[in-house]
């Protein structure tokens, strides 16, 4: 066997074997046409983004970061990892495969069109060449083997999220020529060995020793080699060739703008939505042209994978939404448009490209994003479809309702304003008013827990909670109103930016250190998307004035916090006394979305889940995989004909799938909205003699009132599950 370093320098082999001068021009004629084909069509690429709406954010900032960055989540390929080991090693065998021999052969052509004729000698001999026969034969086998896994994958699997409407045949062309190309490539590389003697030794070349041992086995001999070399070596040089050309122009294009994609993501995307202007302008989709450069990269590196139909709790529950086809259907489109096809509304109830149902199933879970491997910003563009949509006026009727509420109430419920705080009313203390009284945390409660019964029980339970850590905290009364994040991602951007602008004028008005927030809706709003806003620049608006002096900025100046995160906190200093075995049920947590996929807060729920001495039990989609209750996006407000409903599902999931089974006790939320729906989802569903719906506070401050009563010796206080 041959080892490097023994006559390493006589090591090589001729590359055009059997390929006369004619051919050998033919050959560079035509690599000079497809390099010509292939350039132009990717500036035809990028010159239509230039033809796209501005971006409201600068993507090119600190450009040699982000491309390091983009190249370490391309090259470790975690995002194809992610959730799926099988479809992570393919993707990584087929991506490092095609890149060593995209390397292989760049390294040939710069020995030999360029060091030899400026030196007269070829680097590409002895030891260098073995070692670049190994390297390449090992990858070339990684290639080959990625694509046999997806050609498994996709034909005999049949795995149903890689099938679609948008499926064609340009899919089956492209797996088809990956594997033709591959295997083209080994079986010449098994001709040329049983050809040529001088590659008799080359052991290394372990691929290609095995295919000239099956040729050989077959009958093939040197001269027979000799004769049919040409033509398989033509065959996979057309082969290669012509996909090269194809690639601006078809599907294979996502291996450049993918890259450009993830390079150019905006990491709080879907967290917050793209920047309102002042007049309000270029907000919406009326137009294809008025969806960003951005936008139209996302549709050109979408790869059909499904990952996003996958994940979507709206396609779980059969709602006409699938969050590939919107993005799919937005690029068809413009491609007919670009051929000369009919113009149609973007949008619309009824006749648009995308129908306004599609938009209202829409959850704004952001799962559709958290699973794309190409970092598509499927909110981003959703956000305009539904400006467009309220625009338009193609809104559902019990979100006009909601609407309707906010102008008049402040509150999604129209109850009146004066009663916000009447939830308080059965707590043993007073509330203390943040306007009149400097304090710690500024509570900024809620919706929900002022106005729905059950979420009273949650805020009152709370309350306890500050009281018993003996924390100075105080409240709005009627001057809180909705903190606006549901209804600025069905599109109602101006009734956002009033109730903002509202906030941030009472807000300035009180003395406090931090803002708590019940509803991590709330949190996410006022840690992400106010900060957002330039506050000033609506400060003189005759429709909307409010008075700004620059209280709310940027800088972070407002330390805004979920609950649970303050209270965990508190514990940690034992300000509850709490000595974690105070209860004994079996629990499992549900993830909030806009708590955890939104702001990676995972941990400080479970931690005071822990603290109180509950068993907790994970249900199998945790914390970035946790699957949506079906309250976000307005999908509180809106009825749907579904089945089942996505909080019938996950309370199936709690009581079927986590390792204590039906032994599960209590399914804890850590959000209103959850609340609402899993209490709605428990009645429909039939769970109500299964499991109990509780909140986490509801669990502390049962807890803490437990160990006081046993620590004095005698009954516990008022239990908040009897609230």
């Amino acid at each position: 066997m041959y080892v490097l370093g023994q006559a390493g320098a006589e090591a090589t082999r001729e590359t055009f074997w059997q390929i006369g001068p004619v051919g050998k021009g033919l050959f560079y004629f035509l690599s000079v046409v497809v390099i010509v084909v292939f350039l132009y069509g990717v500036y035809q690429r990028f010159m239509r983004y230039t033809e796209g709406s501005e971006e409201p954010i600068d993507r090119l900032s600190d450009l040699s970061e982000r491309i390091v960055a983009a190249a370490k989540i391309a090259g470790s390929n975690e995002k194809q990892f992610n959730r799926d080991l099988y479809g992570g090693l393919m993707h990584a065998f087929i991506f490092w495969g095609f890149l060593v021999l995209l390397i292989g052969t760049t390294i040939l052509f710069i020995d030999m069109d360029f060091y030899r004729l400026l030196t007269g000698d070829s680097f590409w001999v002895g030891d260098f060449y073995l070692a670049y026969q190994l390297v390449l034969d090992a990858f070339g086998l990684l290639f080959v083997v990625g694509i046999g896994m997806a050609m498994y994958r996709r034909y005999v699997v049949r795995n149903v999220r890689l099938w679609g409407r948008h499926t064609s045949r340009e899919d089956d062309l492209f797996i088809w020529l990956l594997f033709l190309i591959g295997v083209g490539g080994f079986l010449v590389q098994g001709v040329s060995m049983v050809g040529q003697e001088i590659r008799a030794e080359e052991t290394v070349s372990f691929v290609g020793v095995f295919t000239a041992n099956l040729l050989e086995a077959g009958g093939l001999t040197a001269e027979g080699a000799a004769a049919i070399y040409p033509v398989v070596w033509w065959q996979h040089s057309l082969l290669s060739l012509f996909f090269i050309a194809w690639i601006p122009y078809a599907k294979p294009f996502h291996m450049l703008s993918s890259f450009a994609n993830v390079v150019t993501r905006d990491e709080k995307a879907g967290v917050r939505l793209p920047a309102v202007p002042a007049d309000l302008d270029h907000t919406n989709a009326e137009s294809i042209d008025d969806l960003t450069w951005k936008d139209m990269l996302d549709q050109d590196a979408c790869t059909k994978c499904g990952r996003c139909s996958a994940v979507c709790p709206a396609k779980a529950s059969n709602r006409p939404l699938d969050p590939r086809d919107v993005i799919l259907d937005l690029k068809a489109y413009r491609e007919r448009l670009d051929a000369g096809g009919e113009e149609r509304p973007i949008v619309a109830d009824g006749g648009g490209v995308i129908r306004a149902e599609t938009m209202e199933s829409c959850m704004a879970c952001m799962a559709c994003m958290d699973a794309c491997p190409v970092e598509i910003e499927h909110l981003s563009t959703f956000a305009k479809l539904n400006r467009q949509l309220t625009d338009q006026g193609d809104v559902d009727s019990n979100m006009q309702d909601v609407f309707g509420n906010l102008m008049q109430r402040g509150n999604t419920f129209g109850e009146r304003p004066d009663d916000r705080a009447n939830w308080a009313d059965e707590l043993e203390f007073d509330l203390v008013d943040a306007r009149e009284t400097e304090v710690e945390y500024l509570w900024y409660v809620g919706d929900y827990p002022s106005y729905d019964d059950r979420n009273k029980t949650v805020a009152r339970s709370l309350a306890r909670l500050f009281d018993a850590a003996d924390v100075e905290v105080g409240i709005l009364f009627e001057d809180e109103r909705y903190d606006g994040n549901d209804i600025r991602r069905v599109g109602e951007e101006f009734l956002f930016l009033e109730l903002a602008g509202h906030h941030v004028e009472s807000f300035e008005d009180c003395a406090f250190e931090k803002l708590v927030c019940t509803d991590p809706h709330s949190y996410n709003t006022f840690e992400n998307e106010y900060p957002e806003i330039d506050f000033a620049e609506f400060a003189d608006d005759p429709v909307m004035p409010f008075e700004y002096d620059g209280f709310w900025n940027n800088d972070g100046e407002i330390e805004v916090l979920h609950w649970t995160q303050a209270v965990e906190e508190l514990v940690r200093e034992g300000r509850l006394g709490l000595s974690g075995s105070e209860l004994d049920y079996t629990v499992t947590y549900h993830d909030p979305c806009h708590l955890g996929r939104f702001n990676d807060e995972y941990e400080a729920p479970r931690e005071l889940i822990r603290a109180t001495g509950c068993e907790l039990y994970e249900m199998p989609r945790n914390r970035a995989n946790s699957f949506c209750c079906g309250g976000g996006g307005g999908g509180l407000w809106m009825e749907f004909d579904e089945e089942p409903k996505p909080s019938e599902e996950r309370l199936r999931e709690a009581l079927e799938d986590t390792d204590a089974g039906s032994a599960v006790e209590k399914f804890v939320v850590a959000c209103p909205m959850c609340m609402t729906m899993y209490e709605d989802g428990r009645k429909t569903g039939d769970f109500e003699d299964e499991i109990e719906i509780v909140d986490v506070a509801e669990l502390l401050i049962e807890a803490v009132e437990a160990g006081r009563a046993n620590g004095a010796g005698g009954t516990p206080g008022e239990a908040t599950a009897a609230d």
